[in-house]
């Protein structure tokens, strides 16, 4: 099987001796380090070409490399091949939640296409780990391990990512709009010559073509633009935490861990981490909150969304804001709810003086039960709302406090 790939990729992308100058130009474009020279010519390792096309691009003899897109990245509509999921986690804490998001979608997406789900867990994990992944709806987990991966760098991580890739040939790669995913899932796409929709809110499988169709804002989010790759593969993709829910676990699911090493790629790094201090509160925060009360710019000022804080303490949740509160300046942008701050999807989200621009209404759209509390009874925000508040916010919220505070526990009452 390797030997034919090898020579299908000999039609794509080969070496004219005579024309080769040995200039070395082509080995230091070569992310994968398959270029090399020999006799003063230039030698390609099909193993570890994955037809990207940079040696040729930077070649400064005319003709003396020839390179076309393969069938598989231009232009052929194949839906061959597994959906992958990179698997963020921590050895701290284990899978990052919107991991459990993508396992559940990529479950959907392959009963679709009848193909299998495989996770990608990269340096070492939490114990339990694999095994979680395959009771959320994997049928097969890599895990790769490296001293060099022991750490997250988006250098090393998206080129050990890439050499898997190339072997495996996955149909679809999923990933988290995380901080992590938003730093390799790009440089991924470089390597793999593959595009990429960052930040999506929807993803399903076209009928007629089963191609992707990926679903993001667009236009500073006045409207939702659907997007599909016809011509290269991967089909690669992040979506924002909070936007699907988490795949149910099933504990009498099968599958296989394979483990491997990641052998023959370039984990050098340009970048070196010197400390880590996680934050308090903010997206993580609100992420995994069950009740939410969110500040909008009708809340009047500071003092305001003191008032609002209150409440959501008093709920036992977390507070959130929309942009325009944080804009403002009344508190900081890890509160921010919306299409440029974090994607929720709580039991219960409160939403105080919010007119529901799409922009926001994105980031919570999800939630399980919305109460708007606003003045202005057009507000775009009772059309999201299962129940509207029509009223001046300070005397609804002063008034929901007084009562939630007269539980003897002043936290969560039991609805």
């Amino acid at each position: 099987m390797t030997r034919q790939k090898d020579e299908q990729k000999k039609q794509n992308i080969h070496i004219d001796r005579e024309k080769c100058t040995g200039c070395g130009l082509c080995v230091q474009a070569c992310p994968f380090g398959a270029v090399s020279l020999q006799e003063r010519k230039a030698l390609i390792d099909y193993e570890n070409c994955t037809l990207c096309g940079a040696c040729a691009s930077i070649c400064p003899a005319e003709g003396a490399i020839v390179w076309e897109a393969s069938s598989s990245s231009a232009g052929e509509q194949h839906t061959q091949g597994d959906i992958w999921v990179y698997a963020e986690h921590t050895v701290e804490s284990g899978l990052v939640p919107v991991t459990l998001e993508l396992l559940g979608k990529a479950r959907e997406l392959a009963d679709t296409l009848d193909a299998t789900v495989q996770g990608i867990v990269l340096g070492p994990y939490a114990q339990g780990v694999p095994e979680q992944l395959i009771t959320h709806g994997a049928d097969k987990v890599t895990c790769v391990s490296d001293p060099d991966l022991s750490e997250f760098h988006d250098e090393t991580h998206a080129n050990a990512l890439a050499r898997l890739v190339n072997a495996g040939e996955p149909n679809i790669l999923l990933g988290g709009a995380t901080a992590v995913g938003r730093a390799l899932m790009p440089r991924l796409a470089v390597l793999l010559h593959a595009g990429l929709t960052a930040d999506c809110t929807a993803l399903s499988v076209e009928a007629e073509t089963g191609l992707l169709r990926q679903t993001r804002p667009a236009f500073g989010g006045n409207i939702l633009a659907t997007i599909t790759c016809e011509q290269h593969r991967p089909q690669m993709a992040t979506v924002r935490p909070g936007v699907f829910p988490k795949s149910v676990p099933d504990a009498e699911r099968t599958g296989r861990i394979i483990h491997k090493e990641a052998v023959g790629a370039d984990l050098r790094r340009n970048t070196q981490l010197i400390s880590f201090a996680p934050t308090e509160g903010g997206a993580n925060t609100l992420q995994e909150a069950d009740i939410i009360v969110a500040a909008g710019y009708g809340v009047g000022g500071p003092e305001g969304v003191k008032k609002i804080h209150r409440l959501s303490k008093a709920l036992g949740g977390s507070m959130a804001a929309s942009r325009a509160v944080v804009d403002a300046g009344w508190v900081s942008c890890s509160y921010q709810v919306g299409q440029t701050g974090t994607t929720v999807q709580p039991e219960l989200y409160i939403a105080c003086g919010i007119s529901g621009a799409i922009q926001h209404a994105v980031g919570m759209q999800n939630a399980g039960t919305v109460v708007a509390i606003n003045r202005d009874p057009e507000a775009p925000i009772h059309e999201i709302a299962d129940y509207c508040l029509v009223g001046d916010l300070h005397e609804i919220v002063e008034a929901l406090i007084g009562e939630i505070e007269q539980f003897p526990s002043q936290s969560q009452p039991q609805y």
